[in-house]
């Protein structure tokens, strides 16, 4: 027998209305009583019937999308999601995962959409399971969650990891350095593994004192190049994990009066629109994220449509683009 409203309002002991009032936010209702509301419905798995009416008729075509503010990705991939929902009849609904959780499930539940899409879904995220638990379709985009079985769509990091220290391999380098990305995401742990497989077949070095991990954002790639270019052998290539790290560390470069890629070559990874403006004019690994949208937005929309099939995890090719950073 599924669990009803009153079931909640007797285990939380508040009233029936009181705890539809508290699962809609409404603001009447104090934050101690929400909370134990929220917390209450969570424990006995209960769903709103007009969220779980929704759902199993399909009538709403409001897709909710949860976006990493802190990631650099999301503003592209924020606005190919709108257009690619947008060309199927479906709006978007823009949400993070930020701050207080139990509020961010409030605003799910008040939000009522037909799927999530998450992009690149923070390494402790409990929300994925909060989804799995209100029957909610969703599908991750650019990253996975070990031990979490949903649909995802990925690059190939392993792979772009390997071309990216062949491609230095080619290019007649031997010291390497390399700026990491984080090893609890499942694209840094890749980025990296590919990388040092790779390193090891080409014949690369691979000096510990030139490696760093750290996050994919700006600051990491200022601060940790200088770092490599001071010890006392420094490198001549570093391996950056994403191309926001590398171009912190073109901007650090620039400010230590060090050539790239004359003093030393620069490989980024993801081809954003920024690494090929000619002031970075940045040598990187391509990620299809249009591709990996539209996938994606279908997973998603047949799920919606009622396909209960395994969950898949599709996985698209990568390749590397040569700009001149790199000799």
């Amino acid at each position: 027998m599924p669990v009803t409203s009153h079931d909640v309002s007797r285990a939380a002991g508040v009233s029936q209305p009181t705890v539809s009032r508290a699962l809609r936010g409404d603001p009447k209702i104090s934050k101690a009583t929400r909370d134990k509301v929220v917390e209450t419905a969570r424990r006995l798995g209960y769903v709103p019937s007009d969220l779980a009416r929704a759902l199993s008729t399909k009538t709403t075509r409001q897709i909710a999308l949860v976006a990493d503010l802190d990631n650099p990705l999301w503003p592209m991939l924020v606005e190919q999601v709108h257009d690619e929902l947008d060309a199927n009849g479906y709006s978007m609904t823009l949400l993070t995962e930020r701050g207080d959780p139990e509020h961010f499930n409030r605003q799910i539940l008040g939000q009522r959409p037909g799927g999530v899409i998450i992009t690149s879904v923070t390494p402790h995220a409990i929300f994925p399971k909060e989804l799995i638990r209100w029957g909610t379709p969703f599908v991750l985009i650019n990253r996975t969650v070990q031990g979490l079985e949903c649909d995802a769509v990925v690059p190939d990091n392993i792979m772009g990891g390997r071309q990216a220290a062949r491609l230095l391999a080619d290019a007649g380098h031997s010291r390497v350095g390399a700026l990491f990305g984080p090893a609890d995401t499942s694209s840094g742990r890749e980025r990296e593994q590919g990388f040092r497989l790779e390193a090891q077949e080409a014949g690369l070095e691979l000096d510990p004192r030139l490696i760093r991990n750290g996050a994919f954002d700006y600051g990491y790639g200022t601060t940790a190049f200088p770092e490599l270019m001071n010890q006392p052998s420094p490198p001549t290539a570093i391996f950056c994990a994403n191309d926001i790290i590398a171009i912190g560390a073109m901007n650090s470069a620039k400010q230590l009066g060090i050539d790239i890629p004359g003093d030393v070559s620069l490989v980024g990874f993801d081809d954003l629109d920024e690494a090929s403006w000619p002031m970075y004019d940045l040598t990187t690994i391509h990620v299809p994220f249009s591709d990996m949208v539209k996938s994606a937005v279908k997973i998603l929309l047949s799920r919606i449509a009622g396909d209960d099939s395994s969950p898949v995890v599709e996985v698209h090719s990568v390749i590397p683009i040569v700009r001149a950073s790199t000799i």
